[in-house]
């Protein structure tokens, strides 16, 4: 089996612990879904809390998404005296619910362009599931997909998003149908881009500010290009969960005419600069002339200023002592 390095969740780690203290023998098995992801389709992970003990009720309904953080180069974990060949990193975050339905929606519409009916929960997941399952061939990795879909289908979280993403009508107390709106839509991710822009997150987020830097929309008399900014930024960041064609309808919510031809009357000045750089002859370094040992001086060196002790030998009276040439003759 292997074995992964991963940063748990604190309600991970008390089901986990409460599994070794019963042996394993829990009455909710923890259970991972693969759903394709909602910007690639590629199949993803995701752990939903609403499986594991309540040990906070605000936390039960929520959806984690399992992502790996891979290094460059190969790499290995060092756990006191084990060794985890793969280097990868586990991480596991929250996910709005609505990203992972918004496309399970979108395949029980009418692809005449006629209204779609108004369908009780059960009926319009039961159909999610069933337009997953189609779509699909019969392989063992895609069949996993299906009963997955059919586990979010059923999970608490995935029913109150209904209600972010289609209108609703109450029949009696007992029955309420729902229809997907693109309305509905449009208004929860104007609604998710506006909380984004307004949180401290953004503001700390390091890479966003010096992007917005960088686009010169932090300088003083540039506020509502900034404000722009910063609501393009948010939609690129929500845009992260959403389709090709989703994104589109979000950014066309928008008018960021005004920012793109600032930026792009910067990237024309950009391309001009470099241009006008790049047309100009290089510049000549004077050369100064060689000395007679051939290296070139720049400067004259003063003479080293002679030590205490050398001045005080010149001071010092030679007065009847011999030359040092005397030590040298023949004697006679």
């Amino acid at each position: 089996m292997n074995l992964h390095f991963s940063i748990l969740p604190l309600d991970v780690v008390q089901y986990l612990t409460q599994a070794l203290d019963s042996d394993g023998n829990l009455e909710k098995p923890l259970r991972i879904l693969r759903l394709p992801h909602p910007r690639t389709g590629l199949p993803s992970l995701f752990l939903p809390l609403e499986w594991l003990p309540p040990s906070n009720p605000q936390k039960s309904s929520a959806l984690l998404e399992i992502q790996a953080v891979c290094p460059p180069d190969e790499r290995s974990w060092i756990l006191g005296e084990e060794v985890v060949a793969d280097g990868k990193l586990l991480t596991m975050t929250p996910i709005d619910p609505v990203f992972l339905l918004l496309p399970i929606l979108q395949a029980t519409q009418p692809t005449d362009g006629s209204t779609a009916q108004f369908r009780t929960a059960d009926d319009l997941l039961d159909e999610c599931a069933r337009k997953l399952a189609s779509s699909n061939d019969s392989s063992d990795s895609l069949v996993v997909e299906v009963q997955s879909a059919l586990d979010f289908c059923s999970l608490r979280c995935t029913r109150e998003s209904l209600t972010h993403l289609c209108d609703v009508k109450e029949i009696s107390p007992e029955i309420t149908v729902y229809r997907f709106s693109h309305l509905k839509f449009r208004d929860y991710m104007r609604a998710k881009v506006a909380r984004l822009e307004k949180s401290n997150a953004f503001d700390a987020s390091r890479t966003t500010i010096r992007s917005l830097a960088k686009d010169g929309l932090m300088e003083d008399g540039r506020e509502d290009l900034l404000q722009l900014g910063r609501i393009r930024a948010c939609c690129d960041l929500v845009s992260q969960y959403l389709s090709s064609n989703m994104r589109d309808e979000l950014i066309n919510l928008y008018d960021f005419t005004k920012l793109q031809a600032y930026l792009n009357a910067n990237a024309e000045e950009a391309v001009a600069k470099a241009t006008a750089d790049s047309s100009k002859p290089p510049k000549k370094v004077a050369k100064e002339a060689p000395n007679k040992s051939g290296s070139v001086d720049n400067k004259k060196r003063k003479p080293a200023k002679p030590s205490q002790g050398v001045e005080k030998l010149k001071k010092a009276s030679t007065a009847g002592m011999a030359k040092l040439s005397s030590f040298f003759n023949k004697s006679s």
